[in-house]
């Protein structure tokens, strides 16, 4: 069954040549809503995550809400697996997709053509469901012509709409997102939206991160509050979002 569940996760970020440099650390600490700390051999380090503790079952959206820095970006990297916990345990149990950057991967010198090979390769999908789908990532792009020509030469709305189409093929169990993807003029938006809403619709687990209350409100069916790394507030979107934004 598809399953998040952390125990007293902490991620500890190391911060190398920093001593004695006492204001540069407090700034760093307001900038960065993480905890500024010393390992045992005097080390300068950043606590991204304090203790964290947290189950998301099957069936649930999550939407994530709090200032820069909060720890947000650092739980989502943590639940891709990009992340190991500094101590605590981590257990993810499914599939997972990430939408946190649609672009890695993506070669400005190689062909819209074999980019779509590059990034689906990246993202673990097979070359014959490519090979299967390929004219309709073409034709959902509107790259025309421009499919075999480099993607330096792309403008950037090309160059988001063919990272787009390939990275909204995943099928994951547990999708992770960093804010909502709008990409094109509003005429692709719309297409662009609806696919993005059967991706969602597809995974069985959602966990977003945004600054949007209408968009938490709307997508999730619990919010969790970070501050400074530590999870102020766990509950229903609309007690939650009254709170935070007032």
């Amino acid at each position: 069954m598809t399953k998040i569940q952390l125990s007293n996760v902490s991620i500890d970020i190391p911060v190398y040549n920093s001593q004695g440099r006492s204001l540069k650390k407090t700034m760093m600490g307001i900038a960065t809503g993480g905890r500024i700390g010393l390992t045992e051999k005097g080390g300068t380090i950043i606590r991204s995550l304090d203790h964290v503790t947290l189950e998301i079952k099957a069936n649930e959206r999550v939407g994530l809400i709090g200032h820069n820095g909060a720890g947000k970006s650092t739980l989502l990297r943590v639940l891709s697996g990009v992340y190991s916990p500094s101590s605590g345990t981590a257990s993810i149990t499914g599939k997972v997709g990430s939408l946190i950057d649609i672009s890695l991967g993506i070669d400005s010198e190689a062909t819209g053509l074999e980019n779509i090979y590059l990034r689906a390769a990246l993202l673990g999908i097979s070359k014959k469901k490519i090979d299967r789908e390929l004219d309709n990532i073409i034709e959902f792009s509107e790259l025309g012509d421009f499919i075999r020509m480099p993607v330096r030469t792309y403008s950037s709305g090309m160059h988001l709409r063919l990272a787009f189409a390939v990275s909204t093929m995943i099928e994951p169990e547990i999708l992770l997102m960093d804010e909502w993807l709008s990409v094109g003029d509003n005429k692709f938006q719309q297409k662009a939206e609806k696919r993005l809403s059967a991706l969602v619709d597809r995974s069985n687990i959602l966990v977003i991160a945004s600054h949007s209350r209408e968009l938490i409100t709307k997508c999730c069916t619990r919010v969790l509050w970070l501050e400074h790394g530590k999870i102020l507030r766990d509950g229903p979107p609309n007690e939650v979002c009254q709170e935070y934004f007032g």
